[in-house]
């Protein structure tokens, strides 16, 4: 097969991006403020469908709840098909609230409790007026202390709450839960890992799903691994891309492990998971403190792009080959051919075929936008992340 009929694979993969990417964001100690930051959701759609109009790619946008609350989110959503995007999966927030300092839909006080399942009620509803068919939750219950609470009694709460949440859901909506090992909780999580998440979807049914933050895993950790086992559970139901150099950082995809990223996508290669039909949502979870946020989200989309694209280069039937014949170095080298094969120009090639820019980076650095909307976008609030 040519290189293109091979990258024709592309077909019908996209990407959805954060809104919170477009607002402005920084470090625990500074949040950063940058000329034309995006004041409403409103703007910060219309960031997000100039890095689809761009490449093709980013057709959804991510909601974040209470961030992108609206007077008419029908009116959001129709703002969103007129830049030519949808809104995306849904995010709860539980973590800026005084009542849920000790723990929210795990806190021992049922009021707390009640009070978390009505927010994802209210997020529900929202997906009922924007069209999207995911809810996302990440929990940032936790203990810092031994004997500060019952581990497995919160555990049991937990799975009450979730229950209250999951049943909500219409049924062609999703649930999808977000682990994370350790922040803002250093003792224990509620949600730490892989395996909790899957248990607690699996309890609750087929439309529960596991969300994979790459950025939420320990140094060291063999996230292809958790990739391929969730694939083969039927329960990775999307991702979070980013990049991290220690912890959670919501870098740039790709930047800090280009490598990584490669072998993630090839574990979603190998069962066709890249396709539209897999189910699994290929989501971006990224801040940009110190660069262009439209640039920093081009960028992910485009890493993302041509990870996917060498991982499809992947020469499954030499791979399969050496695998068997127990040829270690040549099973490894099959994937090193694929990595170090250079997508760019083809990839430039398909995307100036279908009327999209060559260099998207370069179209928008000389299209005005940036200069366009920091003038534009003179007083008022910016939108940020507090």
């Amino acid at each position: 097969m040519s290189l293109q009929e091979v990258l024709s694979e592309l077909d019908g993969f996209t990407i959805e991006v954060p809104s919170w990417a477009y607002g402005n964001s920084g470090t625990r100690f500074k949040v950063f403020s940058t000329p034309g930051t995006p004041r409403d959701p409103f703007e910060k759609i219309a960031d997000a469908a100039r890095v689809h109009a761009l490449t093709g790619l980013a057709p959804r946008v991510s909601l974040h709840i209470p961030w992108d609350r609206v007077e008419d989110f029908g009116a959001l959503a129709a703002h969103a098909e007129e830049h030519g995007v949808r809104i995306g999966a849904i995010n709860s927030n539980l973590f800026q609230d005084d009542d849920y300092k000790l723990g929210s839909l795990t806190h021992s006080d049922p009021r707390v409790r009640a009070k978390a399942v009505a927010h994802h009620l209210d997020c529900v509803a929202v997906m009922a007026k924007t069209g999207s068919t995911d809810l996302k939750l990440w929990l940032p219950d936790g203990t810092n202390y031994a004997g500060q609470a019952s581990l497995r009694a919160r555990q049991d709460r937990l799975a009450e709450s979730l229950t209250e949440i999951y049943a909500a859901l219409g049924p062609d909506q999703r649930l999808l839960l977000e682990y994370k090992f350790f922040e803002p909780y250093f003792y224990a999580m509620d949600v730490p890992d892989w395996g909790t998440a899957l248990l607690h979807c699996q309890a609750l049914g087929e439309r529960a799903q596991v969300v994979l933050d790459t950025g939420h895993h320990a140094p060291g950790t063999n996230i292809e691994f958790i990739v391929m086992q969730l694939l083969r559970a039927g329960r990775l139901g999307a991702f979070d891309f980013n990049s991290r150099y220690y912890a959670d950082d919501d870098l740039i995809v790709g930047s800090a492990d280009p490598f990584q990223l490669f072998r993630i996508m090839a574990e979603i290669v190998a069962v066709g998971a890249h396709r539209p039909d897999s189910g699994v949502n290929f989501m971006l979870d990224q801040c940009h403190n110190i660069e262009d946020k439209i640039a920093g989200q081009l960028r992910s989309v485009l890493n993302v792009e041509q990870a996917l694209a060498k991982a499809l280069l992947v020469d499954t039937g030499a791979l399969a080959a050496a695998e068997e014949a127990g040829d270690v170095i040549g099973a490894h080298d099959v994937l090193m051919d694929a990595f170090h094969t250079d997508v760019r120009g083809a990839l430039a090639d398909r995307r100036e075929a279908k009327g999209l820019p060559r260099d998207p980076m370069a179209a928008y650095r000389t299209s005005g936008y940036a200069d366009g909307i920091a003038a534009a976008r003179v007083g008022g609030t910016q939108a940020g992340w507090l």
